[in-house]
């Protein structure tokens, strides 16, 4: 919960610095926080804050991709303003080296042998590693551990 209030208390100093486009960043991520705990009735933990945090960050990058393809790098700065936002909220990010640390330790875990493991293998490295890496990279590296 003492993310949720940080989100909160980063809204109130923006208002009264009148940083229009931070307070708008934190307040969709606040709105986006109250829709999922009004839609499935819970209060969400930091860890699903992080999720939502992780999947806002990913909407912008691919918002950012098609600006950018279609030359309107205007929208595409607003959209990485709101990534720095964003990102100021994540844990550190892991580096390559602790990634694949963990990736080994989750095989020897499930005790994975092959590529129909996968599923295993990430489901224990998501809640693990969420808001610290991109999960679509750690995927990519698990499949290629699985297969060699």
């Amino acid at each position: 919960m003492q993310l949720k209030n940080k989100i909160t208390e980063d809204m109130k100093t923006a208002m009264r610095a009148k940083e229009t486009a931070r307070l708008g960043t934190v307040r969709l991520l606040l709105a986006a926080i109250k829709q999922k705990e009004v839609d499935e009735r819970v209060v969400l933990t930091d860890a699903d804050i992080l999720a939502i945090i992780d999947k806002m960050m990913k909407q912008r990058r691919e918002s950012i991709a098609q600006f950018e393809k279609a030359g309107r790098n205007d929208l595409a700065d607003l959209e990485k303003a709101e990534i720095v936002v964003l990102s100021a909220y994540l844990p550190q990010q892991l580096s390559e080296v602790e990634v694949a640390q963990a990736i080994s330790a989750a095989i020897a875990e499930t005790g994975a042998s092959g590529a129909k493991d996968m599923g295993k293998v990430m489901a224990l490295l998501k809640p693990r590693l969420a808001g610290r890496t991109d999960i679509g990279k750690v995927s990519g590296l698990v499949k290629s551990k699985l297969q060699g």
